[in-house]
């Protein structure tokens, strides 16, 4: 059984829209402006228009009864240590029903250095010499392992448990085909942005103990971001045409030239 962090949760009443999951809700919210960030779902996958300049956070709601890990990643880093993210990391413990905002990199048990939209150069990945990613907030859902109840010696018992386990067997090797979707988004014209490390911030964590039910992640949820124009001109968001179309009658009278 391994050590991971959990920091101060809020249990929440009622899920809402914005957020994507199933284990867990995921948002990006805007410190800033102080609003969840419209998600905009293209071909599959789940994108946020950030704002260079402007702090946000990483919100995560446990819609489980259990606890859950979630290995978060920014730019293909792990939030937590540092490093490239891998799905071994650590990460942070879920609260059954709670809500928990991760809001920069882990420097301490006591500080984060602030989330924030940047330019790709600006960025912590490129920075710390780890471009390739940028534009990516990840997380990996495990569930919690459950204590089995006391072995008992029965054949019939025994051949159902290996016609399950071949099921799942079966039904985990069809798995990985919706992993693979997440493939890289398509060029674009003008450079995309990326996540600073910003200011030191207050944020206490603490250790509890956690053993992953399985090596496996339950549920992985990945969130493209870039600014709102680059998404804009890949298909991503629609672009507004109503300022674009001319009203024949606009007004009663014939005003005056301006010039």
């Amino acid at each position: 059984m391994k050590r991971f962090l959990i920091s101060a949760s809020l249990l929440f009443a009622s899920a809402q829209s914005w957020a994507i999951g199933e284990l867990a809700d995921i948002a990006v919210f805007d410190r800033n402006q102080g609003r969840n960030l419209p998600i905009y779902e293209h071909d599959g996958r789940y994108y946020v228009a950030g704002k260079p300049g402007n702090r946000y956070q990483i919100t995560l709601r446990n819609q489980s009864s259990q606890d859950l890990l979630a290995v978060t990643s920014v730019d293909g880093v792990n939030v937590v240590s540092g490093e490239t993210a891998n799905l071994n990391q650590t990460g942070y413990v879920l609260e059954p029903y709670r809500q928990t905002d991760i809001k920069g990199w882990r420097k301490s048990m006591t500080h984060i250095a602030q989330f924030y939209f940047t330019s790709l150069a600006d960025s912590y990945a490129a920075r710390s010499d780890r471009p390739n990613n940028v534009g990516v907030v990840g997380v990996a859902l495990f569930r919690a392992r459950i204590q089995p109840p006391p072995y008992v010696e029965n054949e019939e018992l025994s051949e159902r448990a290996a016609g399950s386990a071949d099921k799942s067997a079966a039904e985990t090797q069809s798995a990985p085909g919706a992993a693979s979707k997440a493939e890289a988004p398509r060029a674009r014209t003008e450079k995309k942005i990326g996540t600073g490390h910003g200011r030191k911030e207050t944020s206490h964590t603490r250790y509890v103990d956690f053993e992953r039910a399985s090596e496996t992640p339950d549920e992985v949820i990945t969130i493209y971001y870039d600014s709102y124009r680059n998404l804009v001109a890949q298909g991503v968001i629609p672009r507004s045409r109503t300022a674009q179309v001319p009203t024949p009658f606009p007004g009663q009278f014939v005003p005056d030239p301006q010039y």
